[in-house]
Parts: C-alpha cells; structure tokens; sequence
C-alpha cells in the first residue's frame, strides 16, 4: 500500500491548523529566526514503525528548510532507546511542527506494533488478519498502511468499495436471500458480496444464497469450527467481534480465511517517542 502524497499533505495542513490556527504564541514571542537546533527522535518502547515519511513531510511543511534524516524504514522494528532520526533546521520551525509530527508518527507507529503482535500469534496458519473501518475519522488511509507496515491487510476501505450486509441491512431486507438477491442484480459482477452471520441457521441462508464471503459475527469457536465445516470452501470465512491477543490463534485454529480485529485502530496505544534537543 502506497500513501498518495497529495492527500497525506491534507491530513497534515488540516491538522498544523487545528494546534496553531493563528500561530505558535509561545514559540513566536520567545524565539527569533536566527536559532538553529539538533534533534533527535527517540523511540522509548520496543515496537514496529510506520509513518517515519509522514513525519518527515509534517518538518517539510512547516519549513522546507529543516532536514530529517530517518535512521529506520516504516515496517523495521525498534528498541527502547533507539534513535529513529536526527532533525535539525530552524529551532521555531522543528517546536511548531514538533507534536503534529509525533502524533502521527506515536499512532501508525502503535496500529503498526499492534498488529504484528496478533500477525505473530497466527504464525504457521493460513489465515489473515485484517483491520476494520473502525478508524479515526479523517486518518484512515493512515491507519490502514500502518495495518500493512505491521503485516496485517486491510478489509475494505469505505462504504463504496465492498458490499457487506450486516445485520440492520438483513432485518430491513427481510432475510439473507432478499438482501443478496435484491444487491446482486444492482451492482457491477466485479463485486463481491460478504453477509455477516450471527447463527448456523443464517449461515446455511448465506451459502444457499451464495454469498461470496461469510463473516462469523460473535460467535464461539466450536460455532465456527461447525460453520467452516459446513461451508467447505464454497465461500471465504471471516471471524469478527472481541478478537484478542489471548484468543486469536485458537480462532484461527477453527479453519477459517480471515479474521478482523478491530482493536488494532480504534482502542491502539501509541508507540511512546519523543523529540529531544542535542
């Protein structure tokens, strides 16, 4: 997954605006342009980074004239203590893009550590784990590469891009077989279709129905290791709702595809780094 550079300066001007819509009054009244600094960005946990680039274009915009140079690539891992980049240029400049910086570089960097830890619990099996549209609004495109730079992939991006019939959809189209069969002739062949299933009853429907992917919502895994028998390949399975680092593996265990996590984005820690003067 490539970040468009047109669209990353967006989310970061939209963002310089929202900390200093009127400038920097701190750093405006105490500091001339003749100070001049080194920095160093800092990683004080152990983690995975990802938005080193993003980071970098929060410098560039505030001041074209700062440099960062980057001593690790998004997708590398770090250690407590780490120095990840030296930043140096115009003192006013690195204070005011400083935490814009930071807070995308803290939350990409977490959504990527966070991911590669439930990567690594399925090691060895077949099946992929994949993040959510439960992202912070406006950010995410960022969230979703950060998803990638940890290993996972993504589920679909938006509402436009993927047909997926949920509950509310199934009770306002009076069952699976109506929903799929009214949707079916109304998009393009290029769609796939994916219905979510609460019971072995609409599991069967949604077979029946042919839908092309299957989401086990909430369900235990000896419901799930029943499920994935049953459809025995006629549709790819995904397992949703309260996936953990303590349950993921035995979920994967049960034969299914794909299993979604939203927690990688929307409840994330971010990765603690801090920015320090020389």
């Amino acid at each position: 997954m490539k970040l468009d550079p047109l669209y990353i300066d967006e989310i970061i001007q939209n963002a310089l605006r929202e900390d200093m819509p009127y400038g920097d009054i701190t750093t405006d009244n105490l500091l001339n342009d003749e100070y001049t600094t080194k920095a160093r960005l800092i990683s004080k946990e152990t983690g995975v980074i990802a938005g080193m680039d993003v980071a970098k274009r929060v410098f560039e915009l505030v001041d074209s004239n700062v440099e960062v140079k980057a001593l690790v690539q998004d997708g590398e891992k770090v250690k407590k203590g780490d120095i990840i980049a030296y930043i140096s240029g115009k003192t006013a400049s690195v204070l005011k893009a400083e935490r814009t910086a930071l807070n995308l570089l803290q939350r990409m960097s977490g959504i990527a550590t966070a991911t590669s830890m439930y990567v690594e619990a399925v090691a060895g099996l077949t099946v992929r784990i994949v993040d959510t549209r439960k992202t912070v609004p406006g950010l995410r495109t960022l969230d979703k590469y950060a998803v990638v730079t940890g290993g996972g992939q993504n589920h679909r991006y938006g509402l436009s891009d993927a047909v997926l019939i949920k509950d509310n959809h199934i009770s306002a189209a009076g069952g699976i077989r109506n929903a799929i069969s009214i949707i079916r002739n109304k998009i393009p062949h290029t769609v796939k279709i994916e219905v979510e299933t609460e019971s072995f009853e609409q599991v069967e429907e949604a077979v029946a129905a042919k839908a092309d992917i299957i989401m086990l919502d909430n369900m235990n895994c000896e419901q799930m290791k029943k499920c994935v028998l049953f459809i025995n390949g006629r549709a790819l399975v995904e397992a949703s709702g309260n996936v953990t680092l303590l349950t993921v593996r035995e979920i994967a265990q049960t034969g299914v595809d794909i299993i979604s996590v939203g927690a990688i984005t929307h409840s994330v820690k971010a990765l603690d780094i801090s920015l320090r003067f020389e």
